[in-house]
């Protein structure tokens, strides 16, 4: 049986938005993660995949719903658990530069995390922060610098020297490329990678960035306003899926095959998201969807498993298969 480190169940995040207006960021989504294993959480913008990060870590408080880590319910934690939590589960954010503080050294930013975690000296914290930036290739100079010196790619690098430093289990990875150049980006994730297999790391990736999340994911979870819509192996969605949203994001990929015939057929999408304060009665998607039925209108799918570790939330996904 798998080792799973976070378990989610029913996970619910809403926000009070006006007067009898409620935004539904996260809306009933389950996941399991085991130890050492990297999950994709795929979408759009705006469709709750930052929001169901930040409540796994407790950044945000869930309105409904479980997340276990390590077997434990966290919302059940007294004080000196959650700080445990805290050390054991961290985060890479979107932006280097906007998380970075402007006033403090590099030096200072990865050694707050032990000032709060652990109780060492002097030398002993420059030790363990040096041998984490060499560990995310840069230098023991870097310590000296601030924010604004680096590049976005540097800034980057410093941010998961952050997260690293106090050794934790998990780290939620928000976007972590999609504000770097092209250029920069495989460099950061074959270094989460790495970094992985050294460390026996277990990540939460989030991206819209389909190709980087096939590259680094065992499994990919795909979100559509505020639920999953399908949930699997990273080498099944992409060569199998079955959800008419998923389908439509696959699409999307550009193919860099010059032969037509052996392109992609791109599919077609039509309409605009509906708002979350004001969801859909039945199947979030059945408003854009072109395969939608009557039942799609009035009834909300559950995320099922159709084939083995193959979760799909469609009423007729069975016409797919």
């Amino acid at each position: 049986m798998a080792d799973k480190i976070i378990e989610v169940k029913d996970l619910c995040r809403y926000f009070n938005v006006g007067k009898n207006a409620t935004l539904k960021a996260v809306d009933g989504v389950s996941f399991g993660i085991n130890r050492g294993e990297t999950l994709g959480l795929v979408g759009e913008s705006g469709c709750g995949k930052t929001t169901c990060g930040r409540t796994v870590l407790k950044l945000y408080d869930a309105t409904g719903g479980q997340v276990l880590f390590n077997g434990e319910d966290i919302s059940k934690y007294n004080k000196k658990k959650i700080l445990s939590f805290k050390k054991n589960a961290q985060m890479i954010f979107q932006d280097p530069y906007s998380s970075l503080n402007p006033r403090m050294t590099i030096f200072e930013i990865i050694a707050e995390g032990l000032n709060v975690h652990y109780n060492l000296s002097k030398e002993e914290k420059s030790k363990r922060v040096n041998e984490i930036l060499y560990s995310v290739g840069l230098t023991e100079s870097f310590g000296n610098r601030f924010a604004h010196e680096l590049s976005g790619g540097q800034r980057q690098r410093v941010g998961i020297a952050r997260a690293l430093v106090v050794e934790p289990q998990f780290i939620v990875c928000d976007e972590p490329i999609s504000a770097l150049d092209v250029s920069i980006q495989a460099q950061i994730v074959n270094l989460l990678i790495k970094l992985q297999k050294e460390r026996n790391l277990t990540y939460l990736f989030i991206s819209h960035d389909l190709s980087m999340v096939r590259h680094i994911s065992d499994r990919v979870g795909v979100m559509y306003l505020g639920s999953l819509v399908e949930l699997t192996s990273s080498d099944k969605l992409f060569e199998r899926t079955f959800h008419p949203y998923t389908q439509v994001l696959l699409s999307a990929i550009p193919d860099a095959e010059p032969d037509p015939a052996l392109q992609r057929k791109r599919m077609k999408i039509e309409g605009e998201i509906p708002s979350p304060v004001n969801q859909p009665k039945g199947c979030k998607f059945s408003t854009r969807c072109n395969f939608a039925t009557s039942i799609c209108q009035t009834e909300r799918p559950v995320l099922k498993e159709i084939e083995k570790e193959h979760f799909v939330a469609c009423h007729n996904c069975e016409q797919f298969m």
